[in-house]
């Protein structure tokens, strides 16, 4: 059983000195994620715990120092592997990024992607959260460079081209012109059935067809899409409220119920994180004495990121990093 100092927590955030990439720090016990993709990729870095994850066809596992990996577009679950749940920290990288690193330091062809969901190496993983540590800190030279070393170092262990996506058969042409109605109809979509019968198929047929194109059944990708939807209106600043009728949520709550199980958090603390990116951004243009005060006024406190022992001492969340990517931080 989960301890009382093991409660749920999540954060997810950007660093405006790392464009493209999301960040999270999370532990979860009773969590469950729904079957859903990332625009971009998934670099999950587990510290304690065991997570299980439906990928591929099966369940896999990654548990303390192995990293969790999965490509862009590509569906998955997430759950416990244990009773106490898992703790990890996460970096979510664009695909234009690891496809410029995998261009300048690796020789793969093609669009790069990782080959394996699991890979067991406690050093990446050390990389992921030190990325994360360096973001704490603010030093910018330092979360940059460790993260090019971490993408680096894991797509010359687990890297390789994604196979290519080519419409070849009757069935996979009617599963893209479904998903191209569920787009443009994303508020108010039609039943199975009518979508079915505009495509001049039976149900059971486009059912077949989209899921084994896009690894779910519409209605669990039609989901997928308007939370991707209303993380682009979050940023953009609309309230969740407005943000639910755009995309087709009936109430901010239905809203939050999926945005929780798919993005790990919800939606009003998905977009204060994103607001205080902004705020970072637009304090650039201070006066400088007013720039300094306000970063002093906000430095980062690490007793924040401990944690309590089972003995009441205090530890670091995530493993400590020097202020500047060592001799030791290459791929």
């Amino acid at each position: 059983m989960a301890t009382s100092g093991e409660e749920e927590r999540a954060r997810h955030w950007q660093y405006e000195e790392l464009p493209g990439v999301d960040l999270l720090r999370a532990r979860y016990v009773r969590k469950e994620f729904v079957r859903h993709t990332h625009e971009h990729f998934v670099i999950a870095a587990i510290a304690e715990g065991v997570e299980v994850f439906h990928h591929g066809g099966g369940d896999v596992t990654a548990g303390p120092g192995t990293l969790a990996l999965v490509n862009p577009d590509t569906p998955h679950t997430g759950r416990a592997g244990v009773p106490e749940g898992w703790r990890y920290g996460a970096v979510y990288p664009a695909p234009s990024l690891v496809a410029e690193i995998a261009a300048e330091t690796t020789s793969i062809r093609g669009t790069p992607g990782f080959v394996n969901p699991v890979l067991d190496d406690p050093r990446a993983a050390a990389l992921v959260h030190q990325v994360l540590r360096a973001v704490d800190e603010g030093n910018a030279l330092a979360a940059d460079t460790l993260l090019r070393v971490a993408v680096t170092r894991l797509l010359r262990l687990n890297g390789g081209p994604l196979p290519r996506r080519e419409v070849r058969t009757a069935g996979t042409r009617i599963a893209a012109r479904a998903r191209v109605v569920l787009e443009e109809r994303l508020a108010e979509p039609p039943t199975l059935e009518r979508l079915a019968a505009d495509l001049g198929v039976s149900p059971f047929a486009l059912l077949r067809a989209f899921r084994n194109a896009y690894g779910m059944p519409p209605h669990s990708w039609l989901t997928d899409v308007r939370v991707r939807r209303a993380r682009r209106l979050l940023d953009a600043g609309s309230a969740p409220a407005e943000v639910a009728a755009a995309v087709g949520f009936t109430d901010q709550s239905h809203l939050s119920r999926h945005f929780s199980r798919i993005v790990g958090v919800p939606p009003g603390a998905y977009q204060r994180e994103r607001k205080n990116v902004q705020d970072a951004r637009a304090r650039l243009l201070l006066p400088s004495g007013t720039w300094q005060k306000t970063r002093l006024s906000q430095t980062y406190d690490p007793t924040a990121e401990a944690e309590p022992t089972a003995g009441g001492t205090a530890r670091n969340r995530t493993p400590p990093s020097s202020a500047t990517p060592s001799a030791s931080a290459s791929p």
